[in-house]
């Protein structure tokens, strides 16, 4: 199906970036973005490119007030011929929509979504960068927009699209970070919104970063919300670990953790080369006397921001798990090299996870 989006090309367009080394993370916004309405009996409706810039919002509307919105988060990336594709965007636009339901938003059709995402990658496709290692960042999100003090599902939303060029996620590129462990506070509990990519979430993950930066660590790693034993995530991705040659991640199976899209495809990937892999329960305790016992060789974080993030030490307490003499471990290596090979086209897209936009 053909989506015929109105497109309205901006009169002042920026600046691009001069120096692609410095383009930092999600600091810089293109020229245009996409956003398109929904108003019950309507449906979704009006899907338009127009220049970046502020939305009109009234003061009372319900986003401000009871926090119903959700995002998304992808890249595109220029490869040798200078085309430019994206990475496994349907997992993307497939947790939205689950996001949408557990929320009470309207699902989106998912080839619109598709389409609205090339669309405006498409035409602000020179801001996608060049240079080893950078991206075009991609944001879809959703926000109620009824003007009303209630609780209750809004009747109107916002759907748009921002855009932003990057460079790596953590300053240090892939040099293996240190994780706290938050004993205190937790994120989400079994039944609450944990799978869904909400907002709310991080809101509510934010006082164990701020104590974990005063404390010269980079993210949190979460613990489970009832028994405060078991792993879920760090604060900006799934974790990993490799005990006795088999790679662990907790499992999503209770709903308070996200299904990453580069979660899926680690996976994916290291049972297509023949390693073991499980995914279950993992308690802090297992941890440790895998640790003490020599036996855990290799811990990393996973996500579209950083694709893959090393663990060089966990701290619990007065603990410290230094792991693999904080260097980057064999496994955590060949994902990196693997899904960026295929992102950036450098490697074989056998598993046919790549969509062209142009």
């Amino acid at each position: 199906m053909s989506y015929n989006f109105k497109i309205e090309k901006t009169t002042a367009p920026k600046a691009k970036p001069a120096d692609e080394s410095k383009l930092g993370f999600g600091k810089i916004f293109t020229d245009h973005m996409f956003v398109m309405n929904y108003d019950e009996g309507q449906g979704w409706h009006d899907g338009r490119i127009v220049p970046y810039g502020p939305l009109a919002l009234d003061p009372s509307s319900m986003v401000f007030h009871y926090a119903q919105e959700l995002f998304e988060g992808l890249k595109a990336y220029r490869v040798a011929d200078g085309s430019i594709q994206l990475f496994r965007p349907q997992k993307n636009i497939e947790r939205m929509n689950n996001t949408c339901d557990r929320l009470c938003v309207p699902r989106i059709d998912p080839d619109l979504a598709l389409e609205a995402i090339k669309a405006v990658v498409d035409v602000d496709k020179d801001w996608v960068p060049h240079s080893d290692g950078t991206s075009l960042y991609i944001r879809p999100f959703i926000i109620a927009t009824d003007a009303f003090l209630g609780v209750h599902a809004s009747h109107s939303y916002i759907f748009c699209i921002i855009l932003s060029p990057v460079g790596s996620y953590y300053a240090n590129g892939m040099d293996p970070v240190k994780i706290y462990i938050e004993r205190e506070y937790v994120r989400c509990v079994k039944g609450g919104t944990g799978m869904a990519k909400a907002g709310g979430n991080y809101a509510a993950s934010l006082i164990g970063q701020e104590k974990a930066d005063k404390m010269g660590y980079a993210q949190v790693l979460w613990l489970d919300g009832v028994e405060r034993k078991y792993i879920d995530e760090v604060g900006a991705m799934n974790v990993f670990f490799v005990i006795d040659d088999v790679v662990i991640t907790p499992t999503l199976e209770d709903g308070n953790i996200l299904p990453g899209v580069t979660r899926a495809s680690c996976i994916e990937v290291l049972k297509a080369n023949g390693y073991k892999v499980e995914e279950r329960k993992l308690s802090v305790d297992e941890v440790k006397e895998a640790y003490k016992a020599g036996k855990l060789t290799e811990s990393f974080g996973t996500g579209t921001a950083a694709v893959i993030s090393p663990v060089g030490e966990y701290i619990d307490g007065d603990e410290h798990l230094v792991i693999n003499d904080s260097k980057i471990g064999p496994v955590a290596q060949f994902l990196y090299d693997e899904l960026t090979g295929i992102q950036w086209g450098k490697k074989e897209d056998k598993l046919n996870w790549i969509v062209k936009v142009n």
